[in-house]
């Protein structure tokens, strides 16, 4: 009996220890490291520069005033569309003459009574001559009849019709006279009129019409409405902005100096962020051969290079789409439609060059230089090192190493 007990007691203390070993071997058996795991795979890739740009009409047409006047208040808006030549977007009036100091007052009324004395003397003038004239054109009357009848010479008629001739010349002479010393009179009056007697400037009114249109210049809408207010302005002042958003506008994005030399004309872009659901194409259509200095959001002074991009997509397909909105541009500066591509995610510096951890059929991780062509921060494209299929570890961690058994992190 106690040797079966003691039998007994021995099978249960090695069962125990081969549980506890077994526990104990299992605890520290080396464990797959998990990762996530990608494959290199082949389709299309682009590099892109992406930038804030804003939509603006390449061809905006100021409508500005004349000349110097009183700019009635401006009714249209802006968005009305308008006509070249027909639509009258605004009115203008002469200014109101300024107002007179004494001494110009007094001098200008010295200068009316001037004129109308100097009117009065034409009148007299004219007077006179008329009263010759008419003398002349009887005494000329009675030598053609005395002529005819043999009474008087020939050389007295024609002295007769001379002296006729000339009194009626002094006659026109004595009203163009007048006619310059009414106009002498009605300049005078004018330097009389002031901000505060216009009822003056009756008398000198010769039927002008009291505004000035301006036509719009172009067919398009008002962009902006500088002036609408009724204000007096200098010729050549700013009123409104008018273009043509169906066919005249353009993306402009400021790049930074060192991507703007990557750029090219003819350059295709992406259009994004519009506001509208489809993705809008366009052309890089000039790049401005000089930068310009502008400071940043952090303060930071950057060389900014302006880009224009023309619209490919048709205006119908961005009918909302007007002047000074913000878009987001991608301009491709490179596209490959059959790429052998990795994600970017895999990448890690590897002495002067680039390597990835690839997964061999023993789920082991493989140290593997790779050479690399264009990156675009999600993708990098693979000249060698790599092939289709290849399976490669992501976000590798600083302890993983070579010959490490490793495992999809998803199971």
């Amino acid at each position: 009996m106690a040797r079966a007990k003691t039998k007994s007691r021995l099978v249960l203390t090695l069962l125990a220890a081969v549980i506890v070993g077994g526990a104990l071997t299992a605890a520290f058996w080396p464990q797959p490291t998990l990762v996530d795991i990608a494959e290199v795979t082949r389709g299309p890739m682009q590099v892109t520069i992406d930038e804030d740009g804003r939509t603006e009409v390449h061809e905006i047409y100021v409508v500005s005033t004349p000349v110097a006047g009183m700019l009635q208040r401006v009714t249209v808006e802006a968005g009305d569309p308008v006509i070249a030549r027909e639509t009258v977007v605004a009115q203008m009036r002469p200014t109101n003459p300024a107002a007179l100091d004494v001494r110009t007052r007094e001098q200008a009324l010295a200068a009316v009574d001037a004129a109308q004395a100097a009117l009065r003397v034409a009148e007299a003038d004219r007077n006179s001559a008329a009263a010759a004239n008419e003398l002349a054109e009887t005494d000329l009357n009675r030598a053609r009849q005395l002529a005819e009848s043999g009474t008087v010479s020939r050389a007295a008629l024609e002295r007769a019709e001379t002296n006729a001739r000339a009194t009626e010349a002094a006659l026109q002479t004595a009203e163009a006279a007048i006619a310059m010393r009414q106009a002498e009179l009605a300049n005078a009056r004018a330097q009389l009129i002031g901000f505060d007697d216009l009822a003056l400037s009756e008398p000198v009114d010769n039927g002008f019409e009291d505004s000035i249109p301006l036509h719009a210049p172009i067919d398009g809408r008002i962009l902006r409405v500088v002036q609408e207010s009724e204000a007096v302005l200098p010729a050549g002042a700013p009123v409104l902005e008018i273009g043509n958003i169906e066919t005249g506008l353009d993306v402009v994005v400021d790049l930074i100096s060192s991507d703007a030399v990557q750029v090219s004309l003819g350059d295709p872009v992406l259009i994004e962020d519009w506001g509208g659901a489809t993705t809008l194409h366009g052309t890089v259509s000039r790049i401005a051969p000089s930068a310009v200095t502008k400071v940043s959001a952090l303060g930071v002074e950057e060389q900014r290079v302006s880009v224009e991009v023309s619209f490919d997509t048709p205006a119908e397909d961005r009918a909302s789409l007007g002047h000074g909105f913000r878009v987001e541009a991608r301009i491709v500066i490179w596209q490959d439609e059959d790429a052998l591509k990795l994600p970017s995610a895999a990448l890690f510096r590897d002495g002067d060059g680039w390597a990835v951890f690839t997964v061999d059929d023993e789920e082991l991780a493989q140290l593997t230089a790779v050479e690399l062509g264009r990156n675009n921060g999600i993708e990098a494209h693979v000249l060698s090192g790599l092939a289709e299929g290849d399976r490669v570890v992501l976000y590798p961690s600083a302890g993983l190493a070579a010959g490490d058994h490793v495992a999809p992190r998803d199971g």
